[in-house]
């Protein structure tokens, strides 16, 4: 596989380890998967779980997503984007895929409301202000369009950058700056009654 240069000529140490990785994995080096797994295993997980809000379905979609790369490193070009873009398309192809069927059991009448039980924690009141705005913020996001939804999540969890983004959604980087725009300002709008996080600690998605 030949590596994918920036414009000063040189290829990121990182984009160099997962490209290494994926063509030892195509070479059939189970080693190789799972040095994979520990690097982006809790980031895919992550940007799943806020897409979906279940953490069993997350952990379905990243296995599925290793599962991919097992079968089809083979077909991984690194001129065409990086490993990581590639990794985070195929979760983003997942979890579209998931909604639609949990879209499906519901208007089926298949699935029922999850009811969460509040926590036992003594010390919860001093944690109520904070559950409260993650509250809005989690109810923010699940009113978003979806396209917006994954944007911003691709954004703010997977930590791709606007042409990564582009790339994971196959669209234009303006088409993913007018989401992360619109997307920001529905979240501000709907935790505007919670006063924003004072010095450094505030959200760079919000």
């Amino acid at each position: 596989m030949e590596a994918q240069e920036t414009p000063s000529g040189e290829i990121p140490p990182q984009d160099q380890v997962d490209e290494a990785l994926v063509a030892r994995i195509a070479a059939g080096d189970p080693l190789a998967l799972g040095r994979l797994i520990d690097r982006h295993g809790r980031g895919l997980r992550l940007f799943a779980g806020r897409y979906l809000g279940r953490s069993d379905e997350a952990e379905d979609i990243v296995q599925d997503v290793f599962l991919s790369v097992w079968k089809h490193a083979g077909g991984f070009d690194p001129r065409k984007g990086k490993a990581t873009t590639w990794l985070y398309r195929i979760a983003a192809n997942r979890c579209i895929d998931v909604r639609r069927w949990r879209r499906l059991r519901v208007f089926v009448g298949l699935e029922g409301m999850d009811e969460r039980l509040p926590s036992g924690d003594p010390e919860a009141d001093i944690l109520v202000g904070a559950r409260q705005e993650l509250t809005l913020v989690r109810a923010g996001l699940d009113a978003l369009p979806e396209r917006q939804r994954m944007a911003i999540l691709l954004r703010a969890v997977a930590d791709l950058d606007v042409p990564a983004i582009a790339e994971v959604m196959k669209t234009s980087p303006g088409a993913v700056e007018q989401l992360l725009v619109r997307a920001r300002r529905s979240l501000r709008a709907g935790i505007s009654g919670t006063r924003a996080p004072q010095g450094g600690n505030e959200r760079k998605w919000i």
